[in-house]
């Protein structure tokens, strides 16, 4: 029996208010990167994909892509002087030198000897956002809600 598509509206509708942010909470700061741990939360949105669309495949942006979203949104409002972030943005460094395809708002990679400073995220997140193109970072001062939508585009146009 197939579902209408009311049916699969209201199913799509009820995982993005009810399921999402139980997913999201934290992801920010809780992002694996091991692949066992990363695959068992994909294998989430697929049942969540199964469950709303009625196939394995869907249009909507992977985990992995929001949780890096999330975190560079997260390292943005550090960086532009959030005062709830300010301790994270008293360790933010520019770097020594800057080559032709870096951007201006480039941070000082933070050398560390154990895998949990390796894969922090403070770390993780400054690799991303060194990577990101000019145009994502635009000229400041704007909105968290403005860099947000700037860093998606950059992202799945990254990916395509």
């Amino acid at each position: 029996m197939r579902a209408s598509k009311n049916e699969i509206g209201i199913q799509n509708f009820s995982l993005h208010v009810f399921g999402s942010p139980i997913l999201e909470y934290g992801s920010a700061c809780w992002d694996p990167y091991r692949e066992g741990e990363i695959n068992a939360l994909d294998r989430v949105q697929k049942k969540a994909a199964q469950f709303t669309n009625h196939t394995k495949d869907s249009e909507w942006e992977t985990l992995a892509q929001r949780r890096t979203i999330a975190r560079l949104c997260v390292l943005f409002k550090a960086y532009s002087g959030e005062l709830a972030w300010k301790a994270i943005r008293d360790r933010l460094r520019r770097p020594y030198y800057l080559s032709r395809v870096d951007h201006v708002r480039k941070i000082k990679d933070r050398k560390q000897r154990t895998d949990i400073g390796k894969y922090s995220f403070v770390n993780r997140t400054i690799k991303n956002w060194n990577q990101l193109p000019a145009e994502a970072l635009g000229t400041f001062p704007f909105k968290p809600k403005t860099f947000r939508n700037r860093v998606r585009k950059a992202i799945i146009n990254e990916v395509k």
